[in-house]
């Protein structure tokens, strides 16, 4: 059920389902419209109220199939979008959100999230138009924009996805009315819990941790690197040859590490009666620092395993053994929370 965040009068389960597949695309394949409706009513059903998704996720489809499927559910959902930094223009951001509203067939975004902070090596991943990476947005112009539509009644709370805490910092000086950050969190991706997740409850922003399964790694799919496919191994956890051509790291990796920790949580499921990917989504939800964790849904049989976790209770034993082998991981790759560009380069600080 819905429950009262850090942030004042913001509510939102603590499972939510990320919607990035939903409409199908290049990156993960079909996903019928059926199976979506069935996901997302079953959840709001068992009392999951946050649905994430981004106006690049599939090219709009995935805001289309959420608004399909929410009609006459919308009321009880809360609904995440995001606009990319190189749309954050005032008119352009402006026409981005008009866009999602009419995608998502509402006339109004629960939450509203910048998709990540306005900086050179953030905006070129967005856009190859020389004028936008000449002439970026400001992020004035942008938490303006964003307060002007909150204003509105278009957006009734805004978020920032991926901000580090330099650029938190800069965020809540421009837009006090920051209500959550989105991050990665999962077991081989703590980076924030050394700076952002204190900086965050002392400023009391929500943090909705994203990716909990590590796209399958974490699921335990995958027995070592060359099984994952590329674009699912193109973080700095895999090295440059386990991306098949998908990088843009150029480090080394940590596969030793990663899965010497998957070999443990597949040891350790079994004794708690759990599947690889249940344990490893309730030792995100076993932080109190994450007010919502997203997990994606192929279809309902899915769903219903993912929402078995909510009961669980991880012994703190179990949590300890795991901290420690997976501190391994964040050991040897460093509290940068950007797991893609090369950590020299990051887009997060």
């Amino acid at each position: 059920m819905p429950h009262e965040t850090i942030h004042p009068g913001l509510r939102l389960s603590r499972m939510g389902i990320g919607c990035w597949p939903f409409g199908g695309g290049e990156y993960w394949g079909n996903h019928d419209q059926g199976d979506v409706d069935a996901v997302v009513h079953n959840a709001i059903e068992r009392g999951i109220n946050v649905f994430d998704t981004a106006r690049m996720y599939n090219n709009g489809a995935s805001e289309i199939a959420l608004g399909k499927a929410l009609l006459g559910y919308r009321d009880r959902a809360f609904v995440i979008s995001k606009v990319s930094p190189a749309k954050a223009y005032r008119k352009t951001l402006r026409e981005e959100c008009e866009q999602s509203l009419k995608g998502l067939a509402t006339d109004y975004l629960d939450m509203y999230m910048l998709h990540w902070p306005i900086n050179p090596k953030g905006i070129e991943h967005f856009t190859n138009d020389p004028e936008v990476i000449k002439n970026p947005p400001s992020s004035a112009e942008a938490f303006e924009t964003l307060s002007a539509l909150q204003k509105e009644g278009k957006i009734r709370f805004i978020g920032i996805s991926n901000f580090g805490v330099k650029q938190s910092a800069e965020a809540v000086s421009l837009c006090p009315e920051i209500a959550a950050n989105e991050m990665t969190y999962n077991i081989i991706s703590r980076a924030v819990e050394a700076e952002i997740l204190p900086f965050c409850k002392e400023r009391k922003i929500a943090v909705i941790g994203s990716m909990a399964l590590q796209q399958g790694v974490l699921a335990g799919l995958y027995k070592n690197a060359a099984e994952i496919p590329g674009p699912q191994a193109h973080s700095r956890h895999f090295s440059m040859e386990a991306g098949k051509g998908t990088s843009r790291h150029n480090e080394a990796g940590a596969e030793t590490e990663v899965f010497e920790t998957v070999d443990l949580l597949r040891k350790l499921a079994p004794q708690l009666g759990l599947s690889v990917a249940q344990l490893s989504t309730a030792w995100v939800l076993a932080n109190p620092h994450i007010s919502c964790t997203l997990i994606g849904s192929r279809d309902t049989a899915h769903l219903e395993e993912n929402i078995k976790v909510l009961s669980v209770t991880l012994p703190a034993e179990i949590k300890a053994q795991i901290d420690t082998v997976s501190l391994k991981v964040l050991q040897k790759l460093g509290n940068n929370p950007d797991y893609y560009e090369n950590s020299k380069e990051s887009r997060i600080f």
